[in-house]
């Protein structure tokens, strides 16, 4: 059990009048208990009280491999042929959460909800957002880990440049930063590879286009070093570039800046968005900026803080989070640039530090 992370998950469910929070199978259980199980239609899940006090309910064929990680807590556990419903009410009961409220984390299923509220005396509410800021701001190691893979990551990307060839597959990118981070020492996180016109599609998810002679190339991609996501993005040119191409990359890059200057210790969400925004409307083409500008990081690639209009946030001191304005445009070609920003007490810092200027390959 992470006691450290356990005691601010306290502190957050005391400030938002809840009881308890249940915590099913997936990252998060992962990281708050150092384990995380095969999930199926059995019910199974971590509570975690108000109080600090913790148990797990579980069918019986997962019961002896949680005990271990369960520091001699109470594993309540059932037989397939018993009716489950009856251990998770003894357990509630035994616990005092019969009327109480309990959050639910995202990896819990909605018909196991519904069945436990329509048996048993409880309220379950959305526990995403109290589980996110539980780890929102980042403690110092975990900084200094998030800037180890932002390194790796930046000197990967300058190795890509020396690698890529016309001729070559998405696929032989993606398999070279796997092989980069490896001899680096870090693990392979995600990389998405989109040259020619696959760059306009921000989430582009195949790797079999083939690069040309003279051809836009969009790199998203990042390591993990000890347990700690990196994220950055580069779109760099091979051959040559068009005087369109190299309009719109003024654009995001200045976009890109401009957010990164605006997201200081104190600022107001909003605001960074706009920053960003205003400059990519400057293009003409700032309808196809249709994604946030930017998502917080750390142990997960997605985590709060959202960098998006619609969240009403100030920026505090250690949190990290991308700022990746894009423009889009479809049939065409694609540009973005992302770098990681951690708030610091007097303002910033940028934990990406390669390169941002306009790349032409001649290899």
């Amino acid at each position: 059990m992470n006691n450290f992370y356990k005691q601010k998950l306290c502190d957050v469910m005391i400030k938002n009048n809840v009881d308890a929070m249940l915590i099913a199978p997936g990252e998060e259980l992962e990281f708050i208990l150092g384990h995380t199980t095969h999930i199926c239609e059995r019910f199974q899940a971590l509570f975690i009280k108000q109080n600090g006090e913790y148990f797990y309910i579980c069918n019986l064929l997962t019961a002896d491999e949680i005990s271990e990680y369960m520091d001699g807590n109470k594993v309540y556990s059932w037989f397939d042929g018993d009716v489950y419903m009856q251990t998770v009410k003894k357990a509630l009961q035994e616990n005092g959460l019969i009327g109480k409220t309990i959050g639910v984390n995202s990896t819990e299923r909605a018909f196991i909800i519904l069945d436990i509220m329509q048996n048993i005396d409880v309220k379950f509410i959305n526990g995403k957002q109290i589980l996110e800021k539980m780890r929102i701001c980042k403690t110092q190691q975990e900084i200094e880990n998030l800037k180890i893979a932002a390194k790796i990551t930046d000197e990967t990307y300058y190795e890509i440049l020396k690698f890529v060839k016309p001729g070559m597959k998405e696929k032989d990118i993606v398999d070279f930063i796997k092989s980069e981070f490896a001899k680096k020492g870090a693990e392979f996180g995600f990389a998405i590879v989109a040259c020619g016109k696959n760059s306009a599609l921000p989430h582009y998810n195949d790797d079999s286009s083939v690069i040309k002679e003279q051809d836009i190339v969009l790199c998203d991609f990042g390591c993990i070093y000890n347990g700690l996501c990196a994220d950055m993005t580069r779109t760099f040119f091979v051959g040559g570039v068009t005087d369109e191409q190299r309009k719109m990359y003024d654009y995001v890059l200045r976009g890109q800046k401009a957010g990164v200057k605006a997201a200081v210790n104190g600022a107001f969400v909003p605001d960074i968005d706009k920053a960003a925004r205003d400059i990519i409307c400057e293009s003409g083409y700032g309808n196809t900026f249709m994604t946030r500008l930017g998502h917080g990081i750390g142990y997960s690639l997605h985590e709060a803080p959202d960098i998006k209009q619609s969240n009403h946030l100030y920026l505090e001191p250690n949190m990290t989070f991308s700022i990746e304005p894009g423009i889009y445009r479809v049939g065409e070609f694609g540009i973005r640039i992302e770098d990681i920003v951690l708030t610091t007490e007097n303002g910033n810092e940028t934990l990406n530090n390669s390169t941002k200027e306009l790349i032409i390959v001649k290899n």
